[in-house]
C-alpha cells in the first residue's frame, strides 16, 4: 500500500453563511485533505501542530479513519490555530473576521521516521518555509509532490513560494491565484507560465465551474456537479486536493490520463463537503454515496456525436 504524507493546518474554524453559523469546530487544510484521501484507503499521516486546547476526541476521529497523527505536535501550553469567516449570499466571496495563528506562528515541522519514505507528498496550504522544511526532511524524492497554496503567500512570501514551486510536480490553485502568480489573464497562458516555474501539472480550480488540468499542451476540463444546495464551501478546495492525491496514491499511476480521473475523484468528494458545515459531511460519507455520485459525474459528461 502506498504511503501518503499530508502537511497542513489542523485547526478550529468558526463559520457563518446565509444558512447559519457555528462556534469553534474542527477545521484546517490537513484535516479536510486527510478525511478526503482516507476514502481511498491510503496509509496516510499528517504533519501539523495544535495546542493543548485541541480535543483528543478530534485526534481519535482522525485515527479511526486510518490517519496517522504521530506527526501532529501538541503544544500543551499553546492555543490551536483559529480562523473565523463570514460568507456572502453568493457563497463565492467571504470576509475573514479572525485569524489567530497561535501555535502555528512558531511551527517547526518534524516528519515522523515511518513517513520519511513516503510515496506521495501533499503540501497543504501553509507558509512556504514550512513546506520547504518538510521537503528537506524526506531523503528520497516521492513519486509525486503536490502543492496547494493561496494568494496570501503570493502577496507576502513570493520568493520563498517560488523556491517551493520549483521543487514540486503538481500545483493546485484557483483561477484568481493562477492569474496573480503568472500575470496572465488567460488561464491557458497562465498554466504555460506556471509550467516554466517547475510543476509538470497545473490544476486550476474554478469552484462551482469545475477544474482544469494542464500538462505540456494537453488540457482536461472536469465540471462541477450542479447541486441543489450549497451549505458551506469551507474546505472544498482542500477536499478536492485530498480526493486528487488520494486517488493517485491508491492507483500509483501518475500519468496524465490517470490524473484526469483523479481530478474527477477530487471534484466528486468536494461536492459532498459543501453540503454541511465544516467536516461534518466528510465524516459520515459512505463508499456507496461516492460511487452513486461518481456515476452522476459520468452521465454529466458522456455523450455520442458523429464527426464529419
Amino acid at each position: 500500500m502506498s504511503k501518503l504524507l499530508i502537511v497542513g493546518t489542523v485547526a478550529f474554524d468558526a463559520i457563518e453563511t446565509p444558512f447559519g453559523k457555528t462556534d469553534k469546530i474542527l477545521g484546517g487544510a490537513a484535516t479536510y485533505i486527510s478525511l478526503s484521501a482516507s476514502q481511498f484507503g491510503a496509509e496516510s499521516g499528517i504533519v501539523s501542530v495544535v495546542g493543548g486546547d485541541f480535543p483528543k476526541a478530534y485526534i481519535t476521529k482522525l485515527n479511526e479513519r486510518n490517519i496517522n497523527t504521530d506527526g501532529i505536535e501538541i503544544v500543551e501550553d499553546g492555543k490551536t490555530f483559529f480562523w473565523k469567516g463570514l460568507y456572502h449570499n453568493d457563497l463565492n466571496s467571504r470576509d475573514t473576521l479572525i485569524t489567530d495563528l497561535n501555535v502555528l506562528a512558531d511551527f517547526n515541522p518534524v516528519v515522523p521516521e515511518n513517513f520519511k519514505d513516503t510515496d506521495f507528498l501533499m503540501l497543504g496550504n501553509l507558509h512556504p518555509a514550512v513546506q520547504m522544511e518538510v521537503i528537506k526532511q524526506i531523503p528520497v524524492r516521492p513519486k509525486l509532490v503536490v502543492l496547494d497554496t493561496m494568494n496570501f503567500w503570493m502577496d507576502n512570501t513570493l520568493d520563498e513560494l517560488m523556491e517551493v514551486i520549483a521543487k514540486i510536480d503538481v500545483i493546485t490553485i484557483n483561477d484568481e491565484e493562477a492569474r496573480q502568480l503568472s500575470g496572465e489573464y488567460s488561464l491557458v497562458k497562465a498554466a504555460q507560465k506556471i509550467h516554466k516555474m517547475g510543476p509538470k501539472f497545473v490544476v486550476i480550480k474554478k469552484g462551482e465551474h469545475g477544474a482544469l488540468l494542464f500538462n505540456n499542451g494537453d488540457v482536461f476540463f472536469a465540471p462541477a456537479l450542479p447541486l441543489e444546495e450549497v451549505f458551506d464551501p469551507t474546505g472544498a478546495g482542500d477536499t478536492f486536493a485530498g480526493g486528487f492525491i488520494g486517488y493517485i496514491s491508491k492507483t500509483g499511476d501518475i500519468s496524465f490520463e490517470n490524473m484526469k480521473r483523479a481530478v474527477i475523484a477530487g471534484s466528486n468528494l468536494a461536492s459532498f463537503c459543501v453540503e454541511k458545515f465544516g467536516t461534518e459531511r466528510m465524516e459520515t460519507l459512505t463508499h456507496d454515496e461516492i460511487q452513486k455520485r461518481l456515476l452522476q459525474f459520468k452521465l454529466l459528461t458522456q455523450f455520442d456525436i458523429e464527426l464529419s
